[in-house]
């Protein structure tokens, strides 16, 4: 037993990845799952495709490797956050589709619980925001909008979770409601200061407590996956929202250290110690990580859409036929075309928070084509990274804004736009050698709790950089740059 089966769940597809006791890579195994978008600004999954491509990807990567569930120590799960489940209790049946982390369908609901004056109260308990991005808006949907659900709630015959805890919930054949204080923290249903769900904003949004899973460390005893999934009873030692993962993965372990991830969204999080810092900036306020019952606290700005620009170049307009195309692309688009992409496809997230604009381009000319369009789109995530620095450097310090930034998730393997990205922000990029952040930082927790991976300092030490970007953009340029960014951004937000 000298192997740790991590799943990452993602928004777009489910893996599976096997980690040896050296935590280096086995070997890994993908599905993609459908995406459904029944109205405009709504985004949905079947809850039972994120399910059997967990069941699937597990057992093929272990068939693939040759091993079996005996040679597997634990389990830890990572999972896109946010997004809302709710199941019976009895038959493990969801009775919606999932709402997704990028749905804005409780837009209105937001801006009347914002007009009734409950958004000071809701920062100070969970760091958030009153936006339709958290769990509890959409969990209150689902109660209002399906039939029989709320009543059905009431009697105690309904569970709500976040991916991770309806997939323990279904590992653990119902034996284990339970999630980790990462998620949790997502809900806007969690406060962060005293570690427990909020009777205060349950009783605003009318949701009963008996819903709601168990919070745990993310390194706990969250229950065993029966033999039924895997082959032989496994424990579950270890749970993280995919983007704190990604910070432990960072081994961004001391206040000040700084990380962001470029999936299908951007995720930036800063690590601000044991103290939750309450930006001024409308930057979200969470825990990075949980050990040993003591929170780590840490700034977070989220992108709606990175990764998503190049999916919607490849599949909307059709004029590349895979995301590395844009590499080669972007490097011969005309020097003299500007063009600015602002990707608000579903609104725009930190620091805007505006879920009710929508995307726009900027400076097109009779010439522009597929190479100034693949250029604006891997541009764009490091202009909006850029804005999500500047908040978190004008809420922590001057120490943020010179600090190094650690990348991972797909987009950071595009040289072209990680050197844009140290060219728009000043400041040197580190990309690690294991871009398996996310997958090894779950992982790493897992292990450890398990008793066969090191302590933190251990796994710090072991973090190791592949590539250092430096930025080699002059000053004026930057300047001119960042600022028709805001611009657009402004001109967007007003329309």
């Amino acid at each position: 037993m000298t192997h740790i089966l991590a799943i990452d769940q993602g928004t777009t597809s489910t893996r599976a990845i096997l980690f040896d006791r050296a935590m280096s890579v086995v070997d890994s195994s993908q599905q993609e799952f459908a995406q459904h978008f029944p109205d405009s600004g709504w985004v949905e999954h079947d809850p039972e495709d994120l399910w059997t491509t967990t069941v699937d990807t597990c057992r093929e990567v272990l068939a693939k490797t040759g091993l079996t569930a005996s040679d597997v120590t634990a389990i830890g799960i990572t999972n896109q956050r946010e997004t809302t489940v709710v199941w019976d209790r009895k038959t493990g049946k969801a009775i919606h589709n999932a709402i997704v982390w990028q749905d804005r369908r409780t837009s209105s609901l937001c801006q009347t619980l914002r007009d009734a004056g409950h958004q000071a109260m809701v920062t100070e308990k969970t760091g958030l925001l009153l936006d339709p991005y958290f769990s509890g808006t959409k969990l209150k949907w689902i109660l209002d909008n399906v039939e029989g659900a709320r009543e059905q709630a009431e009697k105690g015959e309904l569970l709500f979770g976040t991916v991770d805890s309806f997939l323990i919930w279904k590992m653990t054949n119902g034996a284990a409601h339970v999630t980790d204080a990462t998620n949790a923290a997502r809900t806007m249903l969690y406060d962060i200061r005293k570690g427990r769900w909020s009777q205060t904003i349950c009783d605003m949004l009318d949701i009963p407590m008996q819903m709601l899973p168990e919070v745990k460390d993310c390194a706990a005893d969250f229950g065993h996956a029966t033999a039924d999934f895997a082959g032989a009873e496994l424990p579950i030692l270890g749970v993280a929202g995919d983007q704190q993962a990604a910070t432990v993965g960072q081994a961004c372990f001391q206040p000040g250290m700084l990380k962001s991830t470029y999936g299908t969204g951007c995720f930036a999080l800063l690590n601000t110690g044991d103290t939750p810092v309450i930006s001024q900036n409308r930057l979200l306020t969470t825990i990075a990580y949980q050990l040993d019952g003591k929170p780590t606290y840490a700034l977070e700005g989220s992108i709606f859409i990175a990764g998503a620009v190049v999916q919607w170049l490849r599949d909307a307009l059709k004029i590349i036929d895979s995301a590395a195309e844009t590499q080669e692309l972007s490097q011969s688009a005309d020097p003299t075309q500007s063009l600015i992409l602002v990707p608000a496809f579903t609104g725009l997230g930190a620091p805007y928070w505006n879920p009710d604009c929508r995307g726009a381009i900027f400076g097109l000319t009779r010439n522009s084509g597929p190479a100034e369009f693949s250029r604006a789109a891997l541009e764009c995530v490091g202009f909006q990274t850029r804005d999500l620095l500047e908040a978190m450097q004008a809420d922590w310090g001057a120490g943020s804004g010179s600090a190094t930034l650690r990348v991972d998730g797909g987009m950071s393997a595009s040289d072209v736009a990680m050197q844009f990205l140290s060219d728009i922000i000043g400041a040197e990029v580190d990309r690690p050698v294991v871009l398996e952040t996310t997958a090894i930082g779950v992982a790493w927790l897992a292990g450890m709790r398990a008793g066969v991976y090191p302590n933190m300092e251990e796994f710090a030490a072991h973090w190791q950089r592949e590539h250092q970007f430096a930025p080699s953009m002059d000053a004026e340029t930057r300047t001119e740059k960042y600022a028709a960014w805001k611009r657009a951004v402004e001109a967007t937000i007003s329309v």
